[in-house]
This record gives C-alpha cells, sequence and structure tokens, in this order.
C-alpha cells in the first residue's frame, strides 16, 4: 500500500498535507480525554493499538492491528492513552506491550515506523507516529521536573501530574522543534552528509530550534554552522510530524547570499549540485537521497519539479 496521495497543484498553504504522518483524519476530541464517563462509554467499541518500549507497533505489512476493548477488558481502560475520534465516530486507544502480556497476537508483528510508513496507508502510519511519539514522551515524564516525585498520567495519557501534593506540577507532551531547509543558489542546491550516514547518502541540511530563537533564525545559523553559506532570503514550505523519537521538522527553501562553503564539525563535506546533475548521480548510483518518506526528500523533489520538471522525478527512483 502506498502513503499519502501527491498533489502537485496543492496551494501553499496545503503542502504539508503531502508529508508522511501529516493530515491525520482523527479528531483528537479533548473534551473526551477529560471525562471518564466518555472514556468508559467509548471503550468497549473503541480500537486499541500496541506499542512496545521501542516504539514499534503489532501489525503487518497491510497496516495496524487492533483489538477492542470489549476484547482486552475494561480494567485496561486507565492505562491506555486515548488517541482520539475518527470520521466513523471510531475512538483509538494506544497501549504498552507491558500490560499486555499474554496478548493474542493473531499472527501481528512487531514493526518499526520507518518500515511502515513507506507501506502502509497513510491513517494507520500516522496514528502509529502519534502514538509512538506520546507514549515515548509518557516513558520521559515519569518523575517531576521540580521536585523529583512520581507522577501520575491524567487526562487520558496527555498528562503527567506530580503525586507531591506541595508541588502537583502539571507535564504536557512536548515537542522539539527543528528546522530543514534546501539552500539555493540559481540552478543549484546546497546539500550535506554526515559521518555516519550510508555511503554516498547526500541530504539538505537541519538542526534543532534554540531558545529564544525564530524558525528562520534557525535556519540561519544552522546553514552558516554547517556549510559557512549565508542567506539573503528564507521562505516556508510545509512540516512534518517526525516521531524519531519527537520532533517537528520545519521545512524551508531559502536563497544564498554568499555561497563560499565553509564545512563546519556537525558535516563530513557539503557541496553544491545542479539539478540535472543531481538526477544524473542518482541515476548512475553515485548518490543516495533521504528516503520518501521525509520532508527532506520533499522539499529536493519540489526543487526539481521547479528546475526540470515531472519527468526529472522520474528518473530518481527509490533509494536504498
Amino acid at each position: 500500500m502506498s502513503g499519502p496521495q501527491r498533489h502537485a497543484s496543492a496551494p501553499a498553504a496545503e503542502l504539508s498535507l503531502r508529508n508522511h504522518f501529516a493530515g491525520l483524519a482523527l479528531d483528537r476530541a479533548e473534551l473526551t480525554r477529560l471525562s471518564p464517563d466518555a472514556l468508559r462509554a467509548c471503550w468497549p467499541q473503541a480500537r486499541v493499538i500496541v506499542l512496545d518500549f521501542e516504539g514499534h507497533a503489532l501489525g503487518d505489512d497491510a497496516g495496524l492491528h487492533s483489538w477492542s476493548g470489549q476484547e482486552l477488558g475494561e480494567e485496561l481502560l486507565e492505562a491506555a492513552s486515548f488517541l482520539g475520534q475518527n470520521a466513523g465516530e471510531t475512538a483509538w486507544f494506544a497501549l504498552p506491550i507491558e500490560y499486555l502480556p499474554e496478548l493474542p497476537r493473531n499472527g501481528a508483528q512487531w514493526i518499526g515506523l520507518r518500515h511502515a510508513a513507506a507501506l502502509w496507508p497513510g491513517f494507520d502510519s500516522g496514528l502509529f507516529a502519534y502514538a509512538k511519539a506520546l507514549l515515548l514522551w509518557q516513558s520521559r515524564a515519569r518523575h517531576c521536573g521540580a521536585c523529583g516525585a512520581a507522577t501520575q498520567l491524567v487526562r487520558a495519557g496527555h498528562c503527567a501530574r506530580c503525586r507531591n501534593p506541595a508541588c502537583a506540577m502539571q507535564q504536557f507532551p512536548r515537542t522539539d522543534a527543528a528546522i530543514i531547509v534546501l539552500v539555493r543558489d540559481a540552478d543549484r542546491a546546497l546539500f550535506g552528509r554526515q559521518r555516519n550516514w550510508p555511503e554516498k547518502r547526500w541530504s539538505t541540511l537541519a538542526g534543532f530550534v534554540e531558545p529564544g530563537e525564530s524558525l528562520e533564525d534557525a535556519v540561519r545559523r544552522e546553514v552558516d554552522e554547517e556549510a559557512g553559506v549565508t542567506l539573503r532570503a528564507v521562505h516556508y514550505h510545509s512540516s512534518q510530524p517526525w516521531p524519531f523519537p519527537g520532533a517537528l521538522m520545519v521545512g524551508f527553501h531559502a536563497d544564498v547570499d554568499n555561497p563560499e562553503i565553509r564545512v563546519g564539525d556537525e558535516l563530513e563535506d557539503a557541496c553544491w549540485f545542479g539539478a540535472a546533475e543531481l538526477v544524473q548521480a542518482v541515476r548512475e548510483g553515485d548518490v543516495s537521497l533521504p528516503p520518501p518518506i521525509s520532508i527532506s526528500r520533499r522539499l529536493i523533489e519540489d526543487w526539481l519539479l521547479q528546475q526540470l520538471g515531472a519527468e526529472a522525478l522520474a528518473d530518481l527512483g527509490r533509494p536504498d
């Protein structure tokens, strides 16, 4: 099965809907999270997905496997995290496998999100990404950051409240903002590679946003730190949830001011590729691009589309 459909004519405001894990057709139903009665009422017919500590989900190559709340038993409702309701009013929950040691697998296998995203329908992979990020946050919020006391999950898994009555601080799920950018210089684009990447892999530049920094400031700083290139204009492209482990990737195209490269400590190398040169290098096996599930690949494909037209994308194939 394929991921989200691509809409080449989508207006700029809708570009994020073309990215994997984005546009999840799920009402997160915050009022239901806050109502124990509402949660109990929807539990018997709800669908429950199961994840392990490493963030793998139970499923197969066709999609997620799920179990009904009635099948699992009402006693597990307290441990489950409410994800929301889809258009058919089906409620969805996530449970860590530690609460289900005797779970009947029904042929399901543990599947990682990167593998699943390349095969599953958009709803399944998006729901998996959401649950993975939420449960990972829960595993890291077991103690209060203010006083160190143990926390209790409330709001159906969306809040960790300190058990110390003198503190009672509440923590909420967090997402780390990161920028990712394709830098342009006329018909060339800037690519870098890290030392630990697969051989021949080249990609756009990226980095986390620091405190007190706008997204555009982060783009300028990261490009300067990694490649020594300065920018004159930064343009928002789209965003993508990226639960590896818990980031939001905010994508940009940017135009260069000074194209001279000075490779920093974070990269093994950086260079400029012309559009036709890049396509030729990919075709001949000299360059491997990021996988199709990533926003980096989307930034590159949209640039190639502008430079060379749709036929250039057909020449890219699927990277290793």
